[in-house]
């Protein structure tokens, strides 16, 4: 079946986005930890022979699939396709080979039909433990080897090396929570073999000819909407420029810089300025970069039935200085990475915001607020990692949301019920959004939360990564700025604050006190209309 009409083409092209979703939801129903399971830090998704993505899970993270084809690139760039069998995967977490932190594994599995490869089955995992010098988050990292075991880009068989084999052995010795961590890499693998599944259910169907022209058509389509909406914008360069706090060593500020080339249908990224790579884990690797970078160009030029594929990246080329905060020097570290790709995905906002101001609002909080608890008794480790976020922006169309996910994340967040039964070494005594946490404006910025935590154990290591404790998240169009976020721990009367990079031993009867930041206001408060604001007194979500 040489070609294939266009009727079978959007059929065949919607049902592997609906397999895509259904690999994302097999894999966190399969999860035996609370961050893949509950927060849904994770991602599937389904690539042609080629290795280029063709329908990725766009109901969870969006960060872990933006750069999915150059992860998979960097395995077959090692080890060929031709040398693939039935039963062969290749995974990868090497920062500096196609992956992200070593935290993020990503498995891929080929897809055969009748002994000839016509794709890939693919997952993304964040793994509460993945090894390392600290449980929990390693603050103190200098480079990425203390930040936990790496996987470079490999390829090895599951009968021979996993269920029981060396490499399902090597990484059980390594990390400390072994049930977790290998209970959530065989729930990738269940979600891989319904991603084969279900594509070797169409090539029964249409064959394998007509998928596989159906896959190109699919990332033809997301091309031509892409270069569409790129053309949309008058040619020209625009610039943006943002900053994280500071690199948890000392007080100045990591400045972001971009500019975007709009030239006919085609966008070029250019991070020049941006400032050079530091010495804790804040780096984010050309990986994390790009991916923050296609994320956010997909999010703002285009609609959501637009697929996130091969095609939407292709008009777009990314660079950023070698030895820079946005693509750095091994062996740097970079666990927390996505400080600096809000920066990287802000930036981009307030360079765009001046000539499409009808797609783009205030920046929110995003960021990821990273927070760790963790417990060992009796020679067993427990660890508790969830990821906060804050409020939206507002823009032209309304008020920010509250309280969500931060858009590269796609994140939820933990339900207290479930953290009773899973943990008992903390409780949550309290989760709340926070009053007068976004910017004011004639459209209000989304509001912050708090959440507080009462410690029932002594030697609970809590350790953070975040951002916006310094600097706010800023208006638009005169819209004021919203609240800064903070941690703190109360401990016999006295409050002891965290730096938005930070670590600490707690103690039997300490209080953790979180608070996240919200969105930046739009609009001119003066304009913003007397029945609103009497709705957000009503609501609490102002008390001034």
């Amino acid at each position: 079946m040489s070609s294939i009409d266009p009727v079978c083409i959007a059929i065949i092209g919607q049902s592997l986005m609906a397999a895509a979703r259904e690999m994302g939801t097999k894999l966190c129903r399969s999860a035996y930890s609370s961050i893949v399971r509950e927060v849904k830090d994770a991602s599937a998704g389904i690539l042609d022979a080629r290795g280029r993505a063709v329908a990725q899970s766009d109901h969870l993270t969006p960060m872990l699939v933006g750069a999915l084809s150059h992860t998979l690139q960097a395995c077959i760039d090692r080890y060929p396709v031709e040398e693939l069998g039935e039963g062969d995967f290749y995974i990868n977490n090497h920062p500096y080979a196609g992956g992200h932190h070593a935290n993020d594994i990503f498995i891929f599995m080929p897809i055969f039909v009748d002994g000839t490869l016509v794709g890939f089955s693919a997952s993304v995992a964040h793994h509460v433990d993945i090894g390392g010098g600290a449980v929990g988050i390693n603050h103190s990292a200098t480079d990425y080897y203390q930040e936990g075991l790496v996987i470079p880009p490999s390829r090895y068989s599951i009968a021979r090396d996993w269920d029981g084999g060396p490499l399902e052995d090597l990484i059980r010795a390594n990390v400390r929570v072994p049930e977790q961590t290998l209970g959530d890499l065989n729930a990738q693998f269940a979600a891989n073999r319904v991603g084969i599944l279900r594509v070797r259910e169409l090539c029964e169907k249409y064959g394998a000819d007509g998928v596989a022209a159906a896959m190109d058509a699919f990332i033809d389509y997301s091309e031509r909407r892409m270069r569409a909406a790129i053309a949309a914008i008058p040619d020209g360069v625009y610039r943006g420029e943002d900053k994280v706090d500071d690199d948890g060593r000392g007080d100045a500020p990591l400045v972001v810089k971009v500019a975007l080339t709009v030239s006919g249908s085609s966008l070029a990224v250019d991070y020049a300025g941006t400032c050079p790579q530091v010495v804790s884990n804040l780096n984010a690797p050309l990986c994390s970069t790009l991916s923050a970078t296609l994320a956010c160009l997909k999010t703002v030029l285009t609609g959501s039935d637009i697929p996130f594929n091969q095609g939407a990246m292709n008009p777009v080329t990314v660079t950023a200085p070698l030895g820079s905060l946005l693509n750095p020097r091994p062996p740097a570290p970079v666990r927390a990475r996505m400080e600096a790709v809000y920066r990287a995905y802000d930036a981009i906002l307030k360079a765009l915001a001046p000539v499409i101001p009808e797609r783009v609002g205030a920046c929110g909080f995003d960021t990821s607020f990273s927070f760790a608890l963790a417990c060992q008794r009796d020679g067993r480790y427990q660890v508790h990692q969830e990821v906060y976020y804050g409020g939206y922006g507002g823009s032209m169309h309304g008020d920010g949301c509250d309280s969500v996910a931060s858009p590269l994340s796609n994140c939820t967040n933990v339900p207290v019920e479930a953290l009773d039964v899973m943990y008992d070494f903390f409780r949550v005594t309290e989760y709340t959004l926070r009053p007068d946490s976004g910017g004011d404006g004639e459209y209000r910025g989304g509001l912050g939360f708090r959440r507080v935590y009462e410690i029932r154990a002594d030697d609970v290591r809590l350790s953070i990564y975040a951002d916006r404790f310094r600097y706010a998240a800023p208006g638009m169009a005169g819209g004021g700025d919203a609240a800064t976020a903070s941690c703190r721990v109360l401990r016999d009367g006295e409050e002891i604050a965290l730096a938005s990079k930070d670590a600490v031993v707690l103690r039997t009867g300490d209080v953790v006190v979180v608070e996240t930041g919200g969105g930046g206001g739009y609009g001119e408060p003066s304009r913003r209309s007397p029945a609103a604001r009497a709705n957000d007194r009503a609501l609490g979500y102002v008390t001034a």
